[in-house]
């Protein structure tokens, strides 16, 4: 039960969500978009937050799309993680939503949600990195379309009153060679230790990350440390982990030594599934 009362409004259009965002900020409102909503319940829940007004998002129709328009997949922030992971769109994203959560909580959790959520791991965006995707996020000032390198280091960077619409991927990422793997302490339930997402793209290995750090990252420096031709694969992961962009993980998951451990396998189970060897 959330310990406190707020107001529910669902909007229709992305202009009357961002005047909607003002007008309760400007009333004191601490207002919030959601598109899923379930981190938000469970925050509210602990009482971490305390918005005296919601704003739904999935009755606007930009936030709902998903399919390939020309030579791009644009992909709804609203659109829920079970539809992407049934769906053979972008099978790197589907692996990877499907990994995510289960069926019931992939059902509710969206992409938006995933990606711009606070808990650590937000594995849906490891794709979305990998293949330089770009985001449209509505504000004050209008809508905007940028790279999601520019918006996304180790989270969303939004300012007050903006909201993720889309995510645009180039066609051509949707069929490139890639592999998952999602490793876990024991069996197939929890949050991972390490989740790997790679694809290979003009004979180079891509990689992203969740579960290593306390965020989730691409690395140029680890991709061309795996990429290193001039040494063994052994030394190029050892070169990738130095590389890491923050401090390992140590939680009930896992220490970061054991962490570091199941990286380095997962990383040589990756390049040479890609690569061959």
């Amino acid at each position: 039960m959330i310990p406190f009362n707020f107001e529910y409004y669902k909007p229709p259009s992305i202009q009357k969500a961002v005047e909607m965002f003002q007008q309760l900020q400007r009333q004191g409102k601490n207002p919030m978009y959601f598109s899923g909503g379930t981190e938000m319940i469970t925050f509210a829940r602990m009482n971490a937050i305390q918005p005296r007004a919601v704003i739904d998002l999935k009755s606007i129709p930009e936030c709902t799309i998903f399919e390939v328009q020309n030579d791009k997949l644009v992909i709804g922030a609203c659109v829920p993680l079970s539809s992407i992971s049934a769906s053979q769109l972008f099978p790197l994203l589907g692996i990877t939503a499907q990994g995510a959560a289960d069926q019931t909580a992939r059902n509710k959790i969206t992409l938006g949600g995933n990606i711009c959520g606070e808990i650590y791991y937000r594995e849906a965006v490891l794709p979305l990195l990998l293949s330089d995707s770009r985001m449209v996020i509505a504000g004050p000032q209008g809508l905007k379309e940028m790279s999601i390198h520019h918006v996304f280091l180790q989270r969303m960077r939004l300012e007050k009153g903006e909201f993720l619409v889309q995510t645009i991927t180039a066609r051509e990422y949707l069929s490139m060679p890639f592999v998952h793997f999602k490793k876990r302490q024991i069996g197939n339930v929890g949050y991972p230790l390490v989740t790997v997402a790679a694809l290979i793209k003009e004979s180079r290995i891509r990689t992203a990350f969740s579960g290593v750090c306390a965020f989730p990252f691409r690395s140029i420096e680890i991709d061309q440390a795996l990429n290193n031709s001039a040494v063994s694969l052994g030394e190029g992961i050892d070169q990738a982990v130095d590389k890491l962009p923050g401090a390992v993980l140590n939680n009930t998951e896992g220490s970061a030594d054991y962490r570091k451990f199941v990286l380095k396998n997962t990383l040589a189970e990756a390049v040479k599934t890609l690569k061959g060897g």
